[in-house]
């Protein structure tokens, strides 16, 4: 006797957004496509509009479809790629953090884990591109002083890039929000020592980048954050004033970064 497997019947709801789903998987709907009036989907779908509208909410909250107002608004395909997923990351974790739910301790220890195995992979697959993008952004630290807006964004461009070079796009996107993350909301404590101490170090990565070697890449890597650690934990714990940095701002790769 074959046995009878049922298959739960979806909601007119589920059903709207579960085909509008598996369309963008599929490609029929495109990254940066509008989609359909809610009108015409619902006329398209032979459902109401107010289950168009339900269907489109729950794929906004997926990020899926983003929702714009005015003459030239409407529900649009998100563009989905390791850049997408770098913000969602972000975003979730800054929640979660301030939620409470993880400690900062463990968001940097994962950093650790994910950017020294970053730096080995890059001495196997940087381009020059790659290399000329990190001593410029060394090149800029020398340049300016703590005070500086800059930074912060320096900062995140040299490890970003890194991240970049791996040729690994899932590390790509998790090293630029876990780093982001760990900034706003720790004070950290610059002076001219440490910058200095924290660019030399910067310069030595980029030279084991440079000679295509993984365990000294990884070493060097691994020496730069746990200097940082120590430092971060010693200003944290000191009463003595410091220098304070704002949160930094949200950009690209290569104007992301500081002296981190």
């Amino acid at each position: 006797m074959r046995i009878f497997r049922p298959q739960p019947v979806l909601r007119p709801r589920e059903q709207v957004e579960h085909q509008i789903r598996e369309a963008i998987y599929a490609g029929t709907f495109i990254q940066g496509e509008r989609l359909p009036a809610e009108a015409e989907l619902a006329r398209m779908l032979s459902v109401s509009r107010p289950t168009v509208r339900e269907a489109l909410r729950s794929l906004v909250a997926a990020g899926l479809v983003a929702k714009t107002t005015g003459a030239s608004g409407g529900s649009f395909v998100q563009t989905l790629n390791h850049e997408s997923l770098s913000t969602a990351l972000y975003d979730s974790m800054e929640v979660i953090l301030r939620l409470g739910s993880v400690d900062l301790a463990e968001i940097a220890d994962v950093r650790t884990m994910l950017e020294v195995p970053a730096a080995r992979l890059a001495a196997q697959h940087r381009t020059d591109e790659h290399l000329e993008r990190l001593i410029r952004v060394v090149g800029h630290q020398k340049q300016i002083t703590l005070e500086d807006p800059h930074v912060v964004a320096l900062d995140m461009s040299f490890h970003s890039v890194i991240a970049e070079a791996s040729g690994n796009r899932v590390l790509a996107a998790f090293i630029p929000a876990l780093h982001q993350t760990t900034r706003p909301v720790r004070f950290l404590r610059l002076s001219p020592e440490v910058g200095q101490a924290t660019i030399s170090q910067h310069r030595a990565i980029i030279e084991a980048i440079r000679s295509g070697d993984p365990d000294q890449a990884g070493d060097a890597m691994r020496r730069h954050l746990e200097y940082l650690q120590r430092f971060s934990e010693s200003g944290q714990n000191s009463a003595s004033p410091g220098r304070v940095l704002p949160p930094p701002e949200r950009t690209t790769a290569d104007h992301v970064g500081g002296h981190r």
